[in-house]
């Protein structure tokens, strides 16, 4: 039996309530608080409160900690780095710690083309800066993006983020030129068709509907997507869907901007999600994971590509050494401890249990995913697939008082994602916990 969770105090204990309290007066109210965990410690699976609660992390950070909390080679060469130096601008001078990380990049990310890298600090700006290379590239001003989408929040990467109206109210205009098309969602498909006798219409839509009625193709730079979405529900598009998505994309000369932030870095069992169907995309973003939690984001782009000029983009903090030999380390621990491999193993472990959980259980609806990227979505009823989102509160918010740190994602959608390093003792403990909160949640119903 798995000596974790520890609660030994119901949370949120008092010392996690006085700090709350705090926060309130001091921080910005835009941030989004699933409920009051105040993090002391964590080490690897496990994070520990300012109460003492040790709890077991299905979240990692947000998908942030793919090798786990602390893992020593990650500590080291940032301790390593301190004793060099912090910064120097990458923007404007050079250092060998950016053009390692370059390097490794360019020899994991899929495709035979030679690869360069742009450095920002986030995810978003991963984003923004790969909208901004398609048009210096193509000198086209039009884009394709995904409703139920998320990229970011920066005004470039919002125009494109359309999962929850809360991200957009209030912030329009937009930046122009974006038209949102349906993501493959078939557990509830936009079009109320069913896979496979619906020939995946999502992506002949696109063509006949969009580039052949009111956005002309010469005028598209490129078309943005995320492999699986993320904070819209953790949806897995079908088999075919990316192979017929390239095919239109290369019949018209639009580039394909693939944003694998929290997908990304082994989460799913490949380096890149997309890699599960084979498609090589021009532009890849990548953050959260690949520096362990440290600022970073990395736009990857096909060499012929990146040609735009000095000055065009840039940031003063991009490529900052000390994220930088931490990305290395994660993609070197990785590596090392075949936690693709794992994230493989535990993943299907995780899938096969759920799936045979969703059977017996009436307000799970789906269960879907790739490696350790996978998504419960809690409904009213499964006949008619109503999202529950009262309900997948619920389940989340036991479930940490528990001892299990999860989160929700899309509407009513949990999402279990551990860092790669979990075995199969303590996902079965933490799945345990969960599995019998959503039992009693739905008794209560």
């Amino acid at each position: 039996m798995s000596a974790y969770p520890k609660i030994v105090v119901s949370p949120p204990g008092p010392k996690a309530r006085a700090l709350v309290v705090k926060d309130e007066q001091f921080i910005s109210p835009s941030y989004t608080r699933y409920y009051p965990l105040v993090v002391e410690s964590a080490n690897d699976c496990i994070v520990k409160d300012v109460d003492g609660n040790e709890y077991i992390d299905l979240n990692a950070g947000i998908a942030c900690m793919n090798v786990g909390h602390n893992h020593p080679r990650i500590v080291e060469a940032i301790k390593n780095q301190c004793d060099s130096f912090l910064h120097y601008s990458n923007t404007d001078f050079y250092y060998k710690e950016v053009i390692n990380l370059a390097e490794k990049l360019a020899n994991i990310a899929p495709g035979e083309c030679d690869k360069k890298t742009y450095f920002g600090n986030s995810g978003t700006e991963a984003v923004e800066a790969a909208i901004k290379l398609a048009r210096w590239h193509t000198r086209k001003s039009q884009f394709i993006g995904f409703i139920n989408a998320f990229h970011g929040r920066t005004m470039g990467s919002l125009a494109f983020t359309s999962s929850k109206p809360a991200q957009r109210r209030q912030f329009s205009p937009f930046m122009p030129g974006v038209a949102h098309v349906p993501y493959p969602y078939c557990y509830r498909c936009p079009f109320k068709l069913e896979h496979p006798a619906c020939n995946c219409w999502c992506a002949d839509f696109i063509e006949e509907e969009v580039l052949q009625k009111y956005m002309p193709p010469e005028d598209v730079a490129a078309i943005l997507f995320e492999s699986i979405q993320g904070e819209g529900g953790y949806v897995v598009p079908p088999a075919e869907f990316f192979e017929k998505l390239k095919k239109i994309a290369d019949k018209y000369g639009i580039l394909l901007i693939d944003d694998e932030v929290q997908s990304g870095i082994g989460r799913t069992g490949k380096w890149f999600a997309i890699e599960h169907w084979g498609i090589e995309p021009d532009i890849i973003c990548s953050a959260k994971a690949l520096a362990s939690g440290l600022p970073i984001g990395a736009t990857i782009a096909n060499a012929k590509l990146m040609d735009w000029t000095s000055g065009s983009h840039a940031s003063t903090f991009g490529g900052n050494p000390l994220s930088c030999v931490a990305a290395v380390a994660v993609l070197d621990v990785i590596k090392e401890q075949q936690l693709l491999d794992n994230a493989n193993k535990q993943g299907a472990y995780a899938m096969n249990r759920l799936e045979d959980f969703k059977e017996s259980n009436g307000i799970v609806g789906d269960v879907r995913g790739k490696g350790l990227m996978i998504g419960v979505e809690i409904v009213e009823d499964k006949e008619t697939k109503k999202p529950d989102h009262q309900k997948a509160v619920e389940v989340m918010l036991r479930s940490w008082k528990r001892g299990v740190a999860v989160v929700t994602c899309g509407v009513s959608t949990i999402r279990i994602v551990p860092p790669l390093t979990i075995q199969t003792e303590m996902l079965a403990a933490a799945l345990d916990i969960v599995e019998d909160t959503i039992n009693e949640v739905a008794e209560e119903s």
